[in-house]
């Protein structure tokens, strides 16, 4: 009973941040390193959650099952958003599916080895979502008319975007996301191995 409570308990914490994470098409001045930053914490939170998930099940696909609930969370809350005047196409897409896919790919091809699944699982999975979540930013409107037609209400008037600083700090936002997730998303993947010895 613990173990399945953890699960849902990290599935919802996972879609309370990944919500969050949305809002880089908001900070238009900041885009591509709200992006960069944004991407590597989804990355963190699905990793974490899938591996705890699949190698507390043992059974390849559970992985993929956890995105999903993931995705299905988050359309739930964010159409609560929809109703409190946010743009409908301020919706996350399943972006998670695919890494999820591939971290059960690596659990299904390596025999359930533990350690694979960190080390290969990790990198496909930290480089991949950021590549996912690219089509997040590409399916939206444009972020700068966005961020002034919905403006944040908590932004003093000093903060509200007036012309976008694309590249200005980050000339390749999904590379940078990509290397530092993979390198991350190892120790998470670590992390959810290890919450199954409790």
């Amino acid at each position: 009973c613990t173990h399945y409570l953890f699960i849902v308990v990290v599935a919802v914490n996972s879609t309370l941040l990944t919500i969050n994470a949305g809002d880089y098409i908001f900070y238009t001045d900041w885009a591509w390193t709200s992006y960069t930053v944004f991407s590597i914490s989804q990355t963190l939170m699905l990793i974490v959650g899938a591996t705890y998930y699949l190698t507390f099940t043992g059974v390849p696909g559970t992985a993929t099952y956890y995105a999903l609930i993931m995705t299905v969370y988050t359309w739930v809350a964010k159409a609560a958003w929809f109703s409190l005047g946010y743009p409908y196409d301020f919706i996350v897409v399943p972006v998670w599916l695919p890494s999820a896919m591939l971290l059960d790919l690596v659990y299904w091809a390596t025999k359930k080895n533990k350690h694979s699944l960190i080390l290969f699982g990790g990198v496909l999975v930290g480089m991949s979502l950021p590549l996912f979540n690219m089509v997040n930013l590409i399916t939206v409107a444009d972020p700068l008319e966005t961020a002034f037609k919905y403006p944040r209400p908590t932004l003093p008037p000093y903060m509200t975007p007036i012309e976008p600083q694309v590249g200005k700090f980050y000339n390749s936002p999904v590379a940078l996301g990509a290397g530092a997730g993979a390198v991350l998303a190892c120790t998470f993947a670590a992390l959810g191995c290890k919450l199954n010895t409790w």
